[in-house]
């Protein structure tokens, strides 16, 4: 097996001699140079020790995959905003007779997810005001309205609450100058020491405490730090979609009903005959002054009433089941003192030591109740309702560089 390396090199060596002038004076441009030493370093990593095994070769085989999907993806989130922001920017422009302006404003360089974001769920929240209200105003008794009016308040704070902070909230990153905290590894890219559950994100090119996942849809990764904003704002985005996709089934069925029903009159509108001379010269008969058709039983505010409800009936219930799916895999993952990265590490590590006739036990899975109390940070039975019903910014349980093991289950904050 070692002349595969022997040669490789030797390939890669008369591919250099091919790069390179015949007279060797002139040299080469240093991207590509950078580009191919960061080849010969992948080449050397597969037989760099005697520890190498199919997970390094592969990791390094794949590496120049790695990078592209994570350079595409990094600057997949910088897009400018969408082109509906612009399309109503310059029709402002062009509405009060403004020169455009020559350098753009902050606001397109959002972030094209975070803003597909707040235009949906705004647009919910306006329909809600304009649309639903009056007749949830109009139609259901006082404590219906007090309820409706509550709730919906509640849903909408919480949410955008969480949001905010989720985005927002560093996840937390390991130090990079010299202390005595103790580490697992070193990353290979950061080349810094790795604290227990951190790991290197290729899109925030940084490690993250704790990680869980990058999100796309926050422009952030989930980390230590904002791991709770991020699962609050799942689970009340998800209440708030079933309770629009439930409360507003009827009006929903109502709507579509009568959107049908506006067709068919569409359809079959009376109108006075064209006769006589009219047929030739596209005029009508003598005697008549002008065409008229009668009117339609519905207006045009009617019509778009009954397509917002549509519009909010399907994208909530659509929203409900993806982020209900997603809600549930998480408080699945939080029980078990787990994160989506540790989930895939714990179950091959689980799978190696049941081929030894062993049993796994994840050293930060606490018990499903205790999880729940760090993850949320109780500390007291009062703040059941203060931490995780109302609004709260208080720090996560720990710093996310040291982590306490339990070989067993036991009560960490007697609640």
């Amino acid at each position: 097996m070692r002349w595969c390396p022997n040669s490789i090199l030797h390939l890669l060596r008369c591919v250099r001699l091919r790069l390179c002038t015949r007279r060797g004076k002139s040299r080469l441009p240093l991207w590509i140079r950078e580009i191919w030493a960061y080849m010969r370093l992948l080449v050397r990593s597969l037989y760099f020790s005697s520890l190498t095994d199919s997970d390094v070769v592969f990791d390094s085989v794949f590496e120049p995959v790695f990078w592209t999907v994570d350079y595409v993806t990094r600057w997949f989130g910088l897009v400018s905003v969408c082109v509906f922001v612009l399309c109503a920017h310059l029709i402002i422009l062009r509405q009060f007779s403004f020169e455009p302006l020559s350098v753009c404003p902050p606001v397109f360089v959002c972030k094209m997810f975070v803003c597909l974001v707040v235009i949906l769920v705004s647009s919910i929240v306006v329909i809600a005001y304009v649309v639903l209200l009056p007749l949830v105003l109009n139609t259901y008794s006082p404590p219906w309205i007090a309820w409706h009016i509550c709730y919906g308040h509640w849903i909408i704070v919480m949410i955008a609450f969480h949001y905010y902070k989720a985005a927002k909230t560093s996840p937390g990153a390991p130090p990079t100058e010299k202390n005595d905290i103790p580490f697992v590894a070193v990353c290979k890219k950061c080349i810094i020491p790795k604290p227990a559950r951190t790991h290197h994100c290729g899109i925030c090119n940084t490690c993250i405490l704790k990680m869980d996942h990058h999100c796309p849809w926050l422009n952030n990764c989930v980390g230590h730090f904002n791991h709770r904003y991020f699962f609050s704002f799942c689970l009340f985005m998800t209440l708030g979609c079933v309770y629009c996709s439930i409360s507003g089934r009827n009006l929903f069925l109502d709507a579509y009903n009568a959107l049908e029903r506006f067709k068919h009159l569409d359809m079959e509108k009376p109108g006075v005959p064209v006769t006589g001379m009219g047929l030739l010269i596209g005029l009508l008969p003598p005697g008549q002054t002008h065409y008229q058709t009668s009117a339609p039983p519905y207006t045009y505010k009617d019509k778009m009433i009954h397509k917002s409800i549509i519009y909010m009936w399907v994208l909530t219930s659509t929203a409900g089941v993806a982020l209900g799916a997603l809600t549930i895999w998480h408080a699945v993952l939080i029980s078990r003192g787990e994160t989506s990265i540790e989930r895939h590490i714990n179950s091959r590590e689980t799978q190696r030591l049941a081929k030894r006739r062993k049993v796994y036990k994840n050293p930060f899975n606490y018990g499903r109740l205790n999880n729940w109390k760090i993850f949320f940070g109780v500390e007291k039975t009062s703040h059941w309702v203060t931490r995780v019903l109302l609004p709260s910014g208080h720090p996560p349980h720990g710093d996310g560089l040291t982590w306490d093991t339990f070989p067993v289950k036991k009560d960490l904050i007697p609640v």
